[in-house]
């Protein structure tokens, strides 16, 4: 579709979309922005998705591709939210195979790091009990070779392989909005919301502005969803105390040939001691990801940093 007749096809679909009674508006084209329009669309609800840019071009497009059920949850105690993950992985696989597919991963053990195969095995108990299989075992040095050669030797006691999931994010968000639309629903993108509407202190609706034409209009709703990540602060009252503080994690693409791995390698970064991964993906190989304040404008798009880069290629090596 091109970027003309999209903005000819929004700017006489305008008045239309105003004179609807909505009873949801989404705000955020990204997997939770999608994933919500879709539930309410099976409910039999009137609803409405609107994007100020193209669907999934923030951080649903850019995303580590991973469908995982929260391992590191664990060992921070959040049981509730280990359970909820693992529980939407497993949907997400069954819903939707070739675009949501199990990957294996393995953790390597060392002599005296942390973690050791016993806690690490001990964690993937449970974590397995709560997704209702067992997906994990342990693997001595000598067979680690073999299953990623090239991988550190001194100190190596093996390895813990385990399974999770990974997926194309963008594809993944157009599937849910195919399906939402399959419902009923309506999804726009090239639209921004630029205020929320109140009534008697009540969000009722919203305005919003054609991002190529500049046409502008408003919208009613009974209900709004903002699922916009790091961009909803941009909507909230100017009285009210800031909730989020943007983060970036960075990852590199390389050529597979240039690291080439059979699997996905999740090890403790000999810097930091922060978890980080290599992994092939659709014929390259990623690794990731960093994690830090986001301080430059969020209009335009992140890019990594020559310090990310150095404490990538490092743990690369």
């Amino acid at each position: 579709m091109s970027q003309d007749w999209n903005g000819q096809w929004r700017q006489q679909a305008l008045p239309g979309l105003g004179a609807q009674p909505w009873d949801l508006i989404v705000i955020g084209g990204g997997i939770s922005g999608a994933g919500i329009l879709r539930e309410a669309a099976r409910r039999g609800w009137r609803c409405l998705l609107l994007e100020q840019r193209d669907f999934a071009w923030g951080t649903s497009s850019r995303s580590s591709k991973m469908v995982h059920g929260g391992l590191r949850y664990i060992a921070k105690g959040q049981w509730r939210l280990t359970r909820d993950s693992v529980r939407e992985r497993q949907r997400l696989l069954q819903e939707a195979p070739g675009l949501v597919e199990p990957m294996s991963f393995l953790m390597p053990h060392y002599r005296g790091k942390f973690p050791g195969p016993k806690v690490f095995g001990g964690l993937l108990t449970l974590y397995d009990a709560l997704a209702g299989r067992r997906n994990h075992c342990f693997h001595d040095a000598a067979h680690l070779r073999f299953l990623a050669p090239g991988v550190k030797e001194p100190g190596l006691l093996g390895g813990t392989s385990f399974l999770d999931a990974l997926t194309d994010d963008a594809r993944l968000v157009m599937r849910v909005l195919a399906e939402a639309r399959a419902d009923g629903a309506v999804a726009i993108n090239g639209l921004r919301v630029t205020r929320l509407l109140r009534e008697n202190g009540r969000v009722c609706g919203v305005a919003i502005e054609d991002s190529e034409t500049g046409a502008v209009q408003t919208l009613g709703c009974a209900a709004l969803a903002v699922a916009t990540g790091a961009w909803a602060e941009r909507l909230r009252p100017a009285q009210a105390p800031r909730q989020l503080r943007p983060l970036r994690g960075s990852h590199l693409l390389l050529p597979g040939w240039r690291l080439p791995v059979a699997q996905a390698l999740s090890f403790m970064h000999g810097e930091d001691g922060r978890p980080v991964f290599v992994f092939p993906w659709e014929g390259a190989t990623v690794v990731g990801t960093t994690d830090l304040d986001h301080r430059d404008d969020l209009d335009q798009s992140a890019s990594i940093s020559q310090e990310e880069l150095r404490y990538l290629l490092a743990a690369c090596a």
